[in-house]
């Protein structure tokens, strides 16, 4: 049985991916989570409650080296806690690199002093910024536009320090806008779904034209379990997308379709931090990691908003 450190594990990606690693009966997880106050602690609580079988839980920071030190034996790290979010990152650039950089170093040094071998770290499509040579690819040119995104950069390329100095073999998986059950009730489908039921506005900003590669949440779990057991080289920067874009007016017609409702549009000036398009090449991950993602927006939006209606007493803002 192969033991699993999973950092953030309480939210929205990282409770999923437990449920899917502890389903299959092949790990052990140690889940970290410090409830960061970006959103409501009950619903992350609820994320984690239903795992006990060859589960542990630690609430501590990855900061904090005495709360890393409580964790016992582990073959590999999935690194998904971080401040998340374009927008509060440009109110607060200096914390998003503490928890997203310095954060990070402190947990590739857990994983030197352990000589832990495996780290799977969670990046992001931001990276790519404004760049209109679409699809993507992971040898494209980054132009980073928030703190966020300079800041996961700056984490993979300490991922190659590590890499390269320690022999750690160092994963970074560019997520491009994950949705699903548990999703974050700050981003987009999420906050969508909750206004058009409540009969409140949704913003958005812009014409409607930007563009997103959504993914499901399973597709992008079966890409990090995938991660967890790669052996092949000991660097790689690796897209998570589901190679289709979609644009913010056709994602707002596929809500209203499957809630049965439409949606109160209050228009909005663009906002810094907040690029066109993002668009997945995922010619290397099906390549590595024999990654296809199944999910067509149409049915992952179902799923989310089933998930949402048996949760509504415990979605908060």
């Amino acid at each position: 049985m192969k033991r699993i450190l999973v950092t953030g594990g309480a939210g929205f990606i990282g409770s999923n991916l437990t449920a899917k690693l502890l389903k299959s009966g092949r790990y052990h997880v140690t889940s970290i989570d410090n409830f960061d106050p970006f959103y409501s602690r009950t619903q992350k609580e609820r994320n984690i409650a239903p795992f006990h079988q060859n589960f542990q839980f630690i609430q501590g920071d990855i900061r904090n080296s005495s709360d890393l030190e409580k964790v016992g034996a582990i073959d590999a790290i999935v690194h998904l806690a971080a401040k998340a979010g374009v927008r509060p990152s440009i109110k607060d650039p200096v914390l998003y690199n503490d928890v997203n950089v310095a954060g990070t170093q402190n947990l590739l040094e857990f994983a030197k002093r352990r000589e832990i071998k495996q780290f799977v770290f969670a990046s992001s499509s931001s990276v790519y910024g404004v760049n209109p040579n679409v699809p993507w690819d992971e040898e494209e040119k980054l132009f980073p536009i928030s703190p966020y995104a300079s800041s996961k950069l700056s984490a993979e390329m300490l991922g190659h320090v590590y890499s390269h100095l320690y022999g750690i073999r160092f994963l970074a998986l560019r997520f491009f806008t994950v949705y699903g059950p548990g999703q974050r009730p700050d981003l987009a489908i999420h906050k969508f779904f909750k206004s058009i039921e409540n009969n409140l506005p949704i913003p958005v900003f812009g014409d409607g034209s930007t563009s997103r590669d959504y993914t499901f949440v399973d597709d992008t779990v079966k890409g990090i379990e995938a991660a967890i057991n790669y052996q092949e080289s000991d660097f790689e920067i690796i897209n998570l997308g589901n190679h289709n874009t979609v644009t913010l007016s056709t994602l707002i017609d596929e809500i209203e379709n499957t809630c049965g409702k439409k949606a109160i549009i209050d228009r909005r000036p663009e906002q810094p931090g907040d690029v066109p398009q993002t668009f997945a090449d995922i010619s290397k991950a099906e390549k590595l990691l024999g990654y296809k993602p199944q999910t067509d927006l149409k049915t992952g939006l179902k799923k989310f908003y089933q998930w949402y209606q048996d949760n509504r007493a415990y979605v908060f803002t």
